[in-house]
């Protein structure tokens, strides 16, 4: 048998298909969250929403504008109401910029005059909760919760409509993680902005997302109301995610369920269901057949030929 690059190269498969048929919405406001395991798909989504990689198939619609194929040009325009906050804090800052350099390079990119660039970035820096004494401070000078709060102020610098969070919380104290998350919902309701946040944190998910989608492979799996996913998950994948949160109460009574296997290759996709080889209740047909979606209450979806619990409405 070949091995999966092998078996790519031998099909002469011009991509890899690291997204497939997902669709969302985003409403005016509304934090909608990704999920998954790492590899999943969901910051290559993120970066295709930014034109930073390029989508070869469907659409990308901002405001009734298609993005996909937009030219460089005219998405710089786009990003002017699009922002997005990067994995890593601290690398997502140049070493050799300050701060008053970093947070204020959105109006020298965007060309735009007529401001004092000073008190721009004083009003930046206080809208995050950091003082005029950061100015002229250096990345490496700022403890991580500093410097994802810099990110915030330069993602937000030109008052977008749309913030893509990619981990905002990612290697922060638990108490870091919550002045981050309280001051993203802070700006929200003041400034009305929507949020794409991807995280692995589910308490982050539960606790700050209207809406969320599991992505598995590439693909959407499940999607719903954030809370009726965590009351009632209807894909085995989703229920497993789910049992592996970390429960606060040292006395409750832990059920984890355990997924044998690894995850599969996107260049060598199982036949049928693709997550049946790690499925704890795959039968014969998960492995031929590929499980359309189906919808349970209130436009929850899933894709799974044996869902846990549905009542279709």
């Amino acid at each position: 048998m070949l091995p999966p690059w092998r078996a790519a190269i031998e099909k002469r498969e011009p991509y890899l298909h690291a997204v497939c048929d997902v669709s969302f919405s985003i409403k005016k406001g509304e934090t909608f969250a990704l999920v998954g395991e790492s590899g999943s798909g969901k910051s290559t989504l993120a970066r295709a929403i930014m034109g930073i990689e390029s989508a070869h198939a469907g659409s990308i619609c901002f405001e009734g504008h298609e993005l996909r194929g937009l030219s460089k040009k005219n998405y710089k325009t786009i990003r002017r109401d699009i922002s997005m906050m990067f994995q890593d804090p601290a690398g997502s800052l140049s070493p050799r910029l300050t701060v008053k350099r970093l947070i204020t390079e959105p109006f020298s990119i965007h060309k735009i005059k007529n401001i004092n660039i000073e008190e721009e970035a004083i009003r930046l820096l206080q809208m995050v909760g950091l003082g005029e004494e950061f100015l002229y401070r250096y990345p490496h000078q700022l403890s991580g919760g500093q410097a994802r709060r810099v990110g915030v102020a330069r993602a937000l610098a030109l008052s977008p409509k749309l913030l893509i969070a990619d981990e905002p919380t990612a290697g922060l104290d638990v108490s870091v993680q919550g002045e981050v998350l309280n001051l993203l919902l802070e700006l929200q309701q003041r400034h009305g902005i929507s949020i794409l946040i991807i995280t692995h944190n589910l308490n982050v998910v539960l606790h700050f997302s209207d809406r969320m989608a599991i992505m598995y492979l590439g693909r959407f799996i499940e999607q719903g109301s954030s809370r009726g996913i965590f009351q009632q998950p209807h894909h085995p994948y989703t229920q497993a995610l789910l049992s592996s949160n970390p429960e606060p109460d040292p006395d409750a009574i832990r059920s984890q369920i355990e997924l044998k296997g690894e995850v599969s290759s996107n260049i060598d996709r199982p036949s049928g269901c693709e997550f049946h080889p790690r499925c704890p209740t795959a039968k014969d047909r998960c492995g031929d057949v590929v499980p359309d979606e189906s919808v349970a209450e209130r436009g929850h979806t899933f894709t799974c030929h044996y869902p846990i619990q549905v009542n279709i409405p």
